[in-house]
């Protein structure tokens, strides 16, 4: 990513409410991926829902991330 990207994430993740709303979104959509992906039949759905529960678990690191790539 560009680092004057990165740099422009900051304010969000040094913004304890901002980060804190944003792992509650990530944490009640994976809760809705688990429930969706436990009916789901077909292996196909199943490998796309497993995809973006794995990005929703980024956001617990996402700040991490956005520091270390902005220095």
């Amino acid at each position: 990513m560009d680092k004057q990207f990165i740099r422009s994430l900051l304010p969000l993740v040094n913004d304890k409410t901002s980060m804190d709303l944003l792992q509650t979104y990530a944490d009640a959509r994976i809760s809705q991926h688990l429930n969706q992906m436990s009916m789901e039949k077909d292996m196909e759905r199943v490998k796309r829902i497993q995809g973006a529960v794995a990005e929703l678990r980024r956001i617990s690191t996402l700040r991490d991330e956005i520091i270390i790539g902005a220095k």
